[in-house]
Parts: C-alpha cells; structure tokens; sequence
C-alpha cells in the first residue's frame, strides 16, 4: 500500500490548523500527557494504620523494671506485623486539564510530528478477513517503523487483526490524544482521519 508523508502545506490544504510557533504548546503538551497518565492510576495501594491491624491492645510488660524498653501494643509499627507508619492510603490522582489546553496539544503534537516527517497519508486501511498476518503484511508495506499509530476510521474485522499486533495501535480520529502522537516513531493517517482532525485542531 503506497503511503506518501504528510507534509505542513498538505496538512493546512486539508484544513488541518497547526502550530506557527514551534515552541508554543509545549506546557500544554506535558500537562496534557501528565494528566492522561495520573487518570489511569487506579490510587488503591492501601496499608493498615494502628487501629487497623488485628491484634491485642494489651500493654506487653510492665512499664519499669524490666530493663526492656517501653511498649504499649503488638500493634506498634517497630513490631513485625504491626501498622505501617505514613503508608500510601486510598486516593484520587486524576488531574483536570481544559479544553483548550487538550486542544493547543493536540496541535502542537501534529505539527512537531509533521515537521518531522513522521506522519504518514493513506487513502484507507482494511483488512476484510480479519486475519493478523494479513494486517502485519499491511501494515509492514506502509513502514518498517518498529512502533506504529495509525488514525482512521475501522470495521470491527481490521480491529481484530490488530489486537495482537504490540506495535501497532488503531485509534479512531474522534480518540487519538496527544500522548498517542507522541509515543510513536510513526504515524499514519486515513484520508477519512483529516477531516476529523481538521474539526478538533479548529479555533474558535
């Protein structure tokens, strides 16, 4: 499948708005890609504090006279099996990012990987049979890259060819975000993806 690399001028020509400053939206970009990150943390690590742990609240030995120091509970965190002191607890990571700073992203991104020439165009991608070999066959006449985003629109058969595919990700237009374009050595869009892309990059 012949594929041609998509280039500012044909990217502007579909519409597509992109950055004039190569440095601007680069805090966008980290902050975008921090907050996609800390959404997926799942914040349930959880350890046992003092009135959690099982065990008895008795006091172990006499205050004096022992020679031992002094001890109040089995439960104290010096003991093993006691409570863990300052442990992680049950939290939220999520971080919230605004529209606009999701979309200056998403732009900044697109354009640092077309000035790189990293973006690729195709009239389309389908593998009908829904067979993985065939959609590795496909994939390998487009790039020899060894990670792969590719951005269109896809029928249920040619996700299924690529769910086994590690190096290859599909991403519908309407989802690709800006740590997808980011963390790929290329990517390849749909002639169908520019029409989207070039709705979601549009200023208001």
């Amino acid at each position: 499948m012949a594929a041609g690399i998509l280039t500012a001028e044909a990217a502007k020509q579909a519409n597509i708005n992109l950055t004039e400053d190569p440095h601007k939206g680069r805090q966008a970009m980290h902050d975008v890609v921090v907050a996609l990150q800390a959404n997926r943390r799942s914040g349930t690590a959880c350890t046992k504090r003092r009135g959690e742990v099982q065990g008895s609240g008795k006091k172990l030995w006499k205050q004096k006279g022992t020679g031992n120091a002094r001890m109040g509970s089995r439960r104290s965190p010096i003991w093993s099996g006691g409570a863990t002191v300052w442990g992680p607890r049950p939290r939220d990571f999520s971080k919230i990012t605004t529209k606009k700073v999701r979309q200056l992203a998403l732009r900044a991104s697109l354009t640092a990987r077309i000035s790189d020439g990293d973006v690729l165009l195709v009239e389309n991608l389908a593998v009908a049979d829904g067979k993985t070999k065939n959609f590795v066959s496909t994939v390998k006449g487009i790039t020899d890259a060894r990670k792969v985003l590719i951005v269109g629109a896809f029928d249920e058969a040619t996700f299924r060819a690529a769910r086994n595919v590690a190096n290859v990700q599909l991403v519908r237009a309407e989802e690709v975000n800006t740590e997808h374009l980011l963390n790929y050595a290329k990517v390849v869009l749909t002639n169908g993806a520019l029409e989207i892309l070039a709705r979601r990059t549009a200023t208001e």
